[in-house]
């Protein structure tokens, strides 16, 4: 093991839940982030969907999901239990839902690092059984190599899967031109902002063109004007990729200005409770949330957490 995935796999927590943090994962998963590439696929099962539409690029469905933890002494802790989500390629889905109710956990599960005890989850028809490298995810913390240039760390991915020199070097350029860091791509992780770290975690997550990308409350740590003005820099972002997106978030404002849909979680065992369309198009600008539908909709969401599903 090389001295970055050595020191990476200390970095990173195996699944962001801290009753499983003893739990035994491989260096592999957990530098899933950072693309190492997954296994190869198997044959799927039908969906409940129309088997004669074709599948669009970045479908990703999850199936009677149930993941639950050793909660010591011999009990169990279960953080999703019966979760149905279907996603559309293309699509950006926000998903919200009390403290405890799975979302870390379910965007976890979506990305290979955590195996359901039951369920499956299927990217593009063929079945999730470990990380892959059509699936990105970014952290609620940047987790940056702080060592490592801010080109450095987005390129990361592409060295661990064996791009060459020239490659890397242009994908690394295009990736920091598209979020805004080319005056800093040569600047260490501790000499930038909050701000301009997560933009770096969100182009290396980038870095291997997935066909999924995972947000786990990407902004939570922005100040309230630095957040809208990244939540709509991350629409722009997606005008111009168009990759499928499920983003966590506590905030019911944020969750209906990203998403196409906003689903909400239960209490936990966290399942699926309500799945809301967003009643704007695209693109979508910050006034938008001034409007009589916006606040219907919040209202809604309001009301399913406050009963939260049990």
């Amino acid at each position: 093991m090389s001295r970055d995935e050595d020191l990476m796999a200390r970095l990173l927590s195996p699944t962001g839940d801290p009753a499983t943090a003893h739990e035994p994962v491989a260096t592999g998963a957990l530098l899933r982030e950072l693309g190492v590439p997954g296994v190869p696929a198997v044959p799927g099962v039908p969906t409940d969907r129309d088997a004669s539409a074709p599948l669009q690029p970045g479908r990703l469905e999850l199936r009677g999901i149930r993941r639950s933890f050793d909660a010591g002494h011999g009990q169990r802790l279960v953080a999703l239990d019966g979760l149905d989500l279907a996603v559309d390629g293309g699509e950006i889905v926000s998903i919200i839902g009390p403290n405890g109710s799975g979302k870390s956990t379910l965007l976890r599960v979506a990305a290979g690092l955590l195996r359901p005890e039951a369920g499956e989850v299927r990217l593009d028809g063929h079945p999730v059984t470990g990380p892959e490298r059509g699936i990105g995810l970014v952290f609620q913390e940047p987790r940056l190599l702080p060592w490592r240039t801010v080109a450095d760390n987005v390129g990361y991915p592409l060295e661990l899967v064996g791009a060459s020199n020239t490659e890397r070097r242009e994908r690394v350029a295009e990736l920091v031109e598209l979020v805004g860091l080319e005056a800093a791509a040569d600047v260490v992780p501790s000499r930038l902002s909050g701000g301009m770290r997560q933009r770096a975690a969100l182009a290396r997550g980038l870095a291997l063109s997935p066909e999924v990308l995972l947000l786990d409350e990407p902004f939570s740590a922005l100040d309230a004007l630095t957040r809208e003005r990244f939540n709509a820099e991350l629409l722009r972002l997606w005008a111009r990729m168009r990759t499928t997106i499920l983003f966590v978030t506590h905030s019911i404002h944020e969750a209906i200005f990203v998403g196409d849909r906003v689903v909400v979680l239960s209490q936990r065992p966290g399942h699926v409770i309500g799945d809301l369309a967003v009643p704007f198009g695209r693109p979508r600008r910050p006034e938008v949330m001034d409007e009589p539908a916006a606040g219907a909709l919040a209202g809604r969401i309001r009301g399913l957490l406050e009963g939260g599903g049990a």
